[in-house]
């Protein structure tokens, strides 16, 4: 794949993109709790962030074809991680340049755990100049509406599509804050179904008869003149 296609994440207007994106998804980021959590990224420098209750992160970064960062694996090969390994996993234009299997990416989400998934919108005013700065390789913009509908059939729960960032890739590294309909890039947050969980069943308590002290079962009392 010519290196161009990676060096676009490095550009000023996709620095500023992926800041918009950042501060879309942080607040669903801040409230998920669990103990891994997975980045891919496109971008060669990304960090993953810190929200206050998440463990361990485990850090992927697509570079022809191939995953690099704490696990080194082909990227159209099963992810190299066991089912349900991750509660929260963030994938930053990873699908812009692989191959990557949504089933696996779900296979690997745990029960109820957050799906964060961030794009270059092809119906935006980025299209054209997504398509020059990666011609001549496999790389291509992903519909979030189709994406969002493939979820949906691997019973993941769609939260929301949001759009973000300006509306033309202007050469600015800086977040706009902007959010609407004609933002270059998106976020999809969804959510992975969990188990049905089983009716809690109540044990009866023995209960225990008062006792009624006095008269014998089938006594009357009588009263003395």
């Amino acid at each position: 794949m010519p290196q161009r296609a990676h060096d676009i994440y490095a550009s000023a207007p996709m620095r500023g993109l992926l800041a918009d994106e950042m501060v879309a998804y942080m607040p669903d980021v801040r409230r998920c709790a669990g103990t891994r959590a997975l980045l891919l990224s496109a971008a060669e420098d990304d960090t993953p962030p810190n929200p206050p209750y998440l463990g361990q992160w485990v850090t992927l970064r697509l570079a022809e074809g191939r995953f690099r960062g704490d696990v080194r694996a082909r990227a159209d090969e099963p992810l190299p991680f066991a089912d349900g390994a991750f509660d929260l996993i963030l994938l930053r234009h990873a699908l812009e340049l692989a191959p990557l299997s949504l089933d696996e990416i779900v296979r690997v989400l745990a029960p109820g755990g957050l799906l964060v998934l961030t794009g270059v919108s092809p119906l935006s005013g980025w299209t054209p100049w997504w398509l020059w700065r990666t011609r001549g390789s496999a790389a291509h913009a992903r519909s979030p509406m189709q994406l969002a509908a493939r979820l949906r059939r691997a019973e993941v729960q769609v939260e929301r599509v949001q759009r973000v960032g300006q509306w033309l890739p202007l050469a600015s590294a800086v977040s706009s804050g902007a959010h609407g309909w004609l933002g270059g890039g998106y976020v999809l947050v969804a959510r992975k179904r969990g188990p049905a969980s089983a009716p809690t069943r109540l044990r009866p308590k023995p209960v225990t008869a008062p006792v009624r002290a006095g008269l014998a079962p089938g006594a009357r009392r009588s009263s003395v003149s």
